[in-house]
């Protein structure tokens, strides 16, 4: 009688932690959304008139860009991106939204346009590659080659 009443205590004492595992498991499965940047809504949007706003009126409304053009200050854009990272996977931007809003050269609002991410392309900007020219070797053969020739070893 006592061992089936111990036995019992153990399943009991194991379910919890078999739940729990189990639940750390699925959670693990499910993906991560990261919000990146600021795009000011479409309703936000509406509400500036070309012609009529100005860079203040149009930071007072919806804030400040995130960035502005390389040149002048004549284009500013607003950018936010939705990015899924999933296990170990690498992670894919699935929703971005771009807004330009161009000034004439008094500062006024001349244009408002959106773009989302089916307009956009991806641009590798940098590539971590350092093109390097000559023959690759090997581990093995950096080794062998340092051991067989013994002037690079009495050199240092």
């Amino acid at each position: 009688m006592m061992g089936s009443g111990l036995k019992g205590r153990i399943r009991a004492g194991l379910l919890p932690g078999v739940l729990l595992a189990a639940a750390v498991a699925l959670s693990a499965c499910s993906p991560v959304y990261q919000a990146h940047g600021f795009a000011p809504q479409p309703e936000e949007l509406a509400t500036l008139v070309p012609g009529q706003d100005t860079k203040g009126t149009v930071q007072s409304k919806i804030g400040r860009p995130g960035g502005m053009g390389l040149i002048n200050d004549n284009a500013w854009y607003y950018v936010a991106s939705t990015i899924e990272k999933f296990a170990y996977r690498e992670p894919k931007v699935v929703d971005r939204r771009v807004v330009a809003i161009t000034f004439d050269e008094n500062g006024l609002v001349k244009d408002v346009r959106q773009f989302g991410i089916e307009q956009g392309r991806v641009i590798d900007l940098v590539t971590r590659t350092t093109p390097t020219y000559g023959r690759e070797l090997t581990v093995v053969q950096q080794l062998l080659g340092d051991l067989l020739n013994p002037g690079v070893l009495l050199q240092q």
